[in-house]
């Protein structure tokens, strides 16, 4: 303290605060400060997007923009009923929609199905020597259910292409003598067949194959045993007639 003659003292003075340090310049490529907006085009960081990246990810958006509307229109003109764009553009909906997106209520409603049936085959082969053979059934059924068991993600195709058939055939064939009732008649025989053919193959054991039959095994599906249900396992049987088999069946199938 410094003492005056009066005898009084006076405070020392207060000294004045520091100036600021200048904040130093953020070096490149260092990350941008919150709440301060990136440049455009730039991500935190200090990366910037190229014009090219932009494009390819703008196109990309487009793009499955685009086939996600399609894919929605497509099922839902399936499942809708007919109208003006479902009945012009039919065979390109279907072309989509079958077999991987199929739209089916059959389990819930109207008639649930009521029994189990599996399609069966069996074919005729030409010996060297000109004697027919024929083998045993093929239970062609069995086939899928071997690749759905356990399968946490069975193909569509199994589930559904060879039972849809089936179903196909029968809705376009009087079922008492086989006649066929409408142009679907021969579209569904010839369906079958190259079904059969894909997994079969051109020969069965070493002799080419002339001609296959089909039949199908109906079993009733019975209810539990505490509902006190009857158990009927009682299979029955229909048969096709032979049908004959040549070059253009295995035209496309690859074998």
């Amino acid at each position: 303290m410094a003492e005056h003659d009066s005898g009084t003292t006076d405070p020392a003075p207060i000294p004045a605060p520091p100036e600021p340090e200048p904040e130093p310049e953020p070096e490149p490529g260092a990350e941008a400060e919150p709440g301060v907006d990136p440049e455009p085009g730039s991500v935190a960081g200090g990366r910037r997007w190229s014009p090219v990246s932009r494009v390819v990810l703008g196109l990309a958006a487009v793009v499955l923009g685009c086939a996600t509307a399609w894919h929605l229109a497509a099922v839902f003109l399936t499942v809708a009923p007919a109208n003006t764009l479902s009945q012009r553009y039919q065979s390109q909906i279907d072309a989509y929609v079958y077999p991987e997106f199929e739209q089916n209520w059959e389990l819930f409603a109207p008639n649930p199905l009521q029994f189990d049936i599996a399609v069966e085959v069996r074919v005729r082969t030409l010996r060297p020597d000109g004697d027919s053979l024929q083998s045993g059934w093929i239970n062609l059924t069995a086939q899928d259910l071997a690749r759905i068991r356990d399968n946490p993600a069975p193909s569509h195709a199994d589930q559904n292409l060879l039972r849809r058939a089936w179903d196909y055939y029968t809705s376009w064939h009087d079922q008492s003598d086989g006649t066929s009732l409408g142009y679907g008649g021969p579209l569904s025989q010839e369906y079958l067949t190259r079904i059969a053919l894909q997994r079969i193959g051109r020969d069965w054991n070493g002799n080419p194959v002339t001609d296959l039959q089909f039949r199908s095994a109906s079993s009733p599906v019975t209810g539990p045993a505490w509902t006190g249900a009857p158990r009927t396992a009682t299979t029955s049987y229909h048969q096709l007639s032979w049908w004959p088999v040549n070059a253009d069946d295995y035209q496309g199938l690859g074998r």
